[in-house]
């Protein structure tokens, strides 16, 4: 199609509406800039929050990245399936999840399995499992630097777990876990600024540990917007994650990271119900809700704003209402696309304008085998 843009499809009017497009060049080329920013790929690990997809995770393994980050046992389970080496599951686990951590050690013997604690009781409840199987479990202590989400804060408190874990002949302990994901200053300066400063106390917390005679080999840290600056740092990991696909949010706020856009809405203008309005079938069960107007960047047309939001609709004003007709397919990227992807069973995977197939969102549920 001759001027063709990089988002459209020659063959929309057929595919199904709404739907997610991918773009492996695109996913491509930012894995290579993830990889430019960190300097090598040895203290990336990349969050596998965002996609959950096996191709993904493989076009990471091509280019030489062998640690993963996850939220959940099934992205876990899909991880050690597509030959991951090193898998931290970033979420502590309890209840029947600390079982089904260790069937994945079983499991997936090629593979090793870490997890995050931040409390004595599941730090008992997981060594008491460890002795009666007799595997090892690898722990990190997860610090609370600020977010006030999970976590526990860098004091007296986490010195004295972070030495339980150690002196517990059934557990290895791995390192710190620092999330930030409360630091979001659009500007880098500022964001390096405030960053910076919350992570003084992780590194007296790594100092006072290792005064008591405990090597900190490791601290796990960020999120997309801080993996620059804490890349900067001896002996830390960064776990990026949006990048692999990026979203409208990220991009309008962090004008510094030069990734693409790598997924895109397809959707259809279903209804025009009033002069100067135009309603998408793009609700809150195809696009993330959780966020403010707006939910998602309509490429192909100009519109005014957002108006209404509800399960099947997205209502919004429109100018130039007249030009578009019913049925007229709309392109967009969505403000948040972690929460997007999993709305879906399977995205379209798009290259050089048409849909070659399809990726499974394999691990959007709870369950995979474990």
């Amino acid at each position: 199609m001759e001027h063709q843009k990089w988002y459209e499809i020659n063959d929309a009017e057929n595919m199904m509406s709404p739907s997610l497009l991918v773009y492996p060049n695109r996913i491509e080329e930012n894995i290579k800039t993830m990889i430019q920013i960190a300097g090598r790929t040895d203290a990336l690990r990349p969050h596998i929050k965002t996609h959950k997809i096996a191709e993904i995770i493989n076009l990471q393994l091509k280019y030489g990245i062998t640690k993963f980050k996850c939220a959940t046992i099934a992205e876990a389970e899909l991880l050690a399936t597509c030959g991951a080496k090193d898998i931290l599951l970033a979420m502590q686990p309890v209840g029947i999840q600390i079982k089904r951590f260790f069937e994945l050690i079983l499991k997936f013997p090629n593979s090793k399995f870490s997890t995050i604690v931040d409390c004595e009781k599941i730090i008992q409840e997981i060594a008491k499992i460890s002795e009666a199987k007799n595997i090892p479990a690898h722990l990190w202590l997860d610090i609370n630097n600020g977010m006030n989400r999970t976590g526990v804060l860098p004091n007296s408190e986490a010195l004295e777990l972070y030495q339980k874990i150690n002196d517990n002949t059934n557990l290895i302990a791995k390192g710190l876990h620092v999330y930030d994901g409360h630091i979001h200053e659009s500007d880098y300066n500022l964001r390096k600024e405030v960053c910076d400063k919350a992570f003084f106390p992780v590194l007296q917390l790594k100092n006072e540990i290792e005064n008591s005679g405990i090597k900190i080999k490791t601290i796990v840290a960020g999120g997309t917007p801080t993996f620059p600056i804490h890349i900067k740092r001896k002996n830390v990991e960064v776990s990026p994650g949006t990048p692999l696909l990026w979203d409208q949010g990220y991009a309008s706020n962090y004008k510094d990271l030069k990734f693409l856009p790598a997924a895109v809405l397809l959707s259809s203008v279903v209804s025009k119900p009033d002069k100067n309005l135009i309603c998408l079938d793009l609700g809150h069960k195809s696009v993330a809700a959780e966020m403010p107007f707006p939910r998602v960047k309509i490429l192909n047309f100009k519109y005014s704003q957002e108006v209404s939001h509800s399960e099947e609709h997205l209502v919004m004003g429109c100018n130039e209402s007249e030009k578009h007709e019913i049925g007229t397919i709309c392109y967009g990227i969505p403000t948040h696309i972690c929460p997007t992807v999993a709305k879906y069973k399977n995205v379209l995977v798009v290259v050089d304008g048409k849909v070659t197939g399809s990726w499974a969102v394999a691990a959007r549920d709870q369950i995979i085998t474990i």
